[in-house]
């Protein structure tokens, strides 16, 4: 009787995935850097109580919060251009990777505009390297609150589902022994 590793281990041998496109792999990790960098700044700032430093560091925390919203733009882009992607697994593992991906692409759009909305609502301006953005919202004290914790709540969500993206990946590396996370890492030019 053929175990699911047996099963796999073959489909594996008959066509390995090939290493995703580089810019699609820089994409990846610039945007985990990225939100571990949003998450540092705004942790680090409930530990200080100089007003300029915890200014400074929930700017940090806007920026990177900008930049994942221009990386998900990005890669959103790109991953129309490129189409379908060669995949392995079966249909409900396929399924799965794509309700996954679906929910961490939705929440990478939502909770930065959750930030910049939550960040209007208080009555102030969203700058990028010093420019004022425009406002999604008007000024609203309540509406600023309901939004700063939909924006936490949202910040868990993707926690929790970036913690299960990566044990799936540790499990088809190190369970399945497949290549879909080494066709995710950086790998020098040829």
């Amino acid at each position: 009787m053929n175990t699911v590793r047996d099963v796999m281990n073959k489909q594996q041998a008959a066509s390995p995935p090939a290493a995703r496109p580089r810019l699609l792999v820089w994409f990846h990790w610039t945007t985990l850097l990225a939100l571990c960098a949003g998450v540092s700044f705004i942790w680090m700032r409930e530990a200080f109580d100089g007003k300029a430093l915890r200014s400074w560091l929930l700017e940090g925390h806007a920026h990177m919060g900008l930049l994942v919203l221009g990386l998900g733009v990005a890669r959103v882009l790109l991953r129309l251009r490129l189409g379908k992607l060669p995949g392995d697994g079966g249909f409900a593992g396929r399924v799965l990777a794509g309700l996954a991906h679906a929910g961490l692409y939705a929440l990478l759009f939502a909770l930065p505009l959750l930030g910049w909305a939550s960040i209007n609502a208080q009555g102030r301006t969203v700058d990028l390297l010093g420019w004022p953005l425009p406002a999604l919202v008007g000024a609203d004290e309540d509406l600023g609150d309901e939004l700063l914790a939909w924006h936490v709540n949202a910040a868990w969500a993707l926690l929790a589902l970036g913690v299960m993206h990566a044990a799936a990946a540790l499990w088809h590396h190190f369970v399945l022994r497949d290549s879909v996370l080494s066709a995710m890492l950086p790998r020098p030019r040829p």
